[in-house]
């Protein structure tokens, strides 16, 4: 159950439809978890509606938070993205500052999980929501990685590439300044080439989009880590 020991997580978007038999199919992969959330169109009912099916499964499953309204009961973990390369402080403490201002006295704080995202591709809707400063040097994702660990004490340092493959030289490089936060890693995931990629360096890898572009593909991914462990 510790998000610590996951190496493999499948992704959830509750705006899109996947079918019983995938979501069976990617239940039943051997994937450490299932995490629910995505940018846009997320609602309290395609959130419980979703959720209802995957607890068919035994299974950790995570809500990560992107709107208060869609906050509900029942998950194991709610991640809570703080985007450190915004310059829209909504998306850094704004919206968490509400969150706690209205259900702070009833949180169960055992099981948030706050993130550090550094979100990296331009082009993707994350980054054009949060306003996203995706331009960055090495240098730069370098700071944001040290202050995670060591400023904000982030549990989580999130590189999210969401829409293409990211560069795995510099997730290496962030992953050599991190000593207890854990690197998570999405983005660009379709096969088991780049899910080996991507786990040679990142602690946990996160698949989202080929679920519903090719779901052979996406089960493919778990191999990845049972390569790893061999």
């Amino acid at each position: 159950m510790d998000f610590k020991t996951w190496q493999h997580v499948f992704k959830l978007d509750p705006a899109k439809e996947i079918t019983d038999g995938h979501l069976e199919r990617i239940c039943k992969s051997g994937t450490d978890a299932i995490l629910i959330g995505g940018s846009d169109n997320v609602t309290l009912d395609n959130v419980l509606h979703l959720t209802e099916r995957v607890q068919h499964y035994q299974l950790p499953i995570v809500l990560e938070i992107s709107t208060i309204d869609s906050v509900a009961p029942g998950f194991d973990y709610y991640f809570i993205p703080t985007v450190l390369n915004s310059d829209n402080l909504l998306w850094v403490k704004g919206l968490h500052h509400k969150a706690i201002r209205e259900y702070g006295e009833i949180l169960d704080w055992d099981e948030l999980v706050p993130e550090g995202y550094c979100i990296l591709n331009a082009d993707c809707k994350a980054a054009k929501l949060t306003d996203a400063q995706t331009d960055l040097t090495t240098e730069d994702v370098l700071a944001y990685a040290r202050l995670a660990e060591y400023f904000f004490r982030l549990p989580i340092f999130y590189m999210e590439y969401s829409g293409m493959f990211g560069d795995m030289e510099l997730v290496e490089k962030v992953k050599r300044v991190l000593v207890e936060t854990r690197l998570f890693y999405g983005g660009g995931i379709h096969s088991v080439d780049t899910a080996r990629k991507a786990l040679a360096f990142a602690d946990t890898i996160v698949v989202g989009n080929i679920i519903y572009e090719n779901i052979d593909k996406a089960i493919e991914t778990v191999e990845a880590v049972a390569e790893t462990a061999g």
